[in-house]
């Protein structure tokens, strides 16, 4: 049976760029945000794009908060990118007002510290051992970026009893190093644009994609 993606249309995102890079590797995509099928999904691509505080707006305007959640308590994959990583997130904090995230990691998404603001071009990535995002590229490797705003501090603190792996963190660096993606069982995001970054973004999708199967 075909893979089916459902890219999650909130009024927010690159959806079409999305809808486009994942159906290059064969699967069946769908851009909507009926509940139903985007809970029936094999994956769940949440992009977006903006403000932090619009992007929940729109999120709970079709009850995405639920769908995500109600999706990992199931261990149902789901992507984040870009804004859609941010929300992730317990909290976003822009222009003095904090906004509450969805709260599947502990953290907050603030401003980026850097000479230069938005964070927008080509940049490389530090991903850890064991990655399957990142898997077979190259440590030079790079990824197309466009933020301002990002999580600088890694939150979550370790299982203490050990059951629980930790979650994959890998970071890159402009003006101070911040968090590029996270692989958190079923739970994946990238704060850079897969859709926008070429062959290195095809093979990121590709690799989220192989765990679907």
């Amino acid at each position: 049976m075909t893979t089916k993606i459902v890219i999650l249309d909130y009024g927010s995102g690159n959806l079409r760029s999305a809808e486009r890079a994942v159906a290059r590797h064969g699967v069946d995509v769908e851009v909507t945000a009926d509940w139903d099928a985007a809970l029936a999904a094999d994956g769940l691509v949440v992009p977006g794009v903006g403000a932090f505080a619009a992007c929940m707006a729109g999120l709970r305007s079709v009850r995405g908060e639920q769908i995500i959640g109600r999706r990992l308590a199931g261990g149902l994959p789901v992507l984040g990118i870009c804004v859609g990583m941010q929300i992730l997130f317990a909290k976003g904090i822009e222009h003095g007002v904090t906004t509450e995230g969805c709260g599947e990691w502990p953290g907050t998404v603030d401003r980026l510290d850097a000479p230069v603001v938005p964070h927008m071009g080509w940049n490389t990535v530090e991903a850890p051992a064991g990655t399957v995002l990142f898997r077979g590229m190259d440590p030079g490797t790079r990824f197309y970026f466009v933020h301002s705003y990002a999580v600088r501090r890694w939150e979550l603190e370790p299982d203490p009893t050990g059951r629980l792996a930790p979650p994959l963190v890998t970071w890159s660096e402009h003006g101070d190093r911040f968090v590029a993606a996270v692989e958190n069982g079923p739970l994946c995001a990238t704060q850079f644009h897969p859709e926008k970054s070429g062959d290195a973004g095809a093979e990121l999708l590709r690799n989220w994609l192989s765990t679907l199967r």
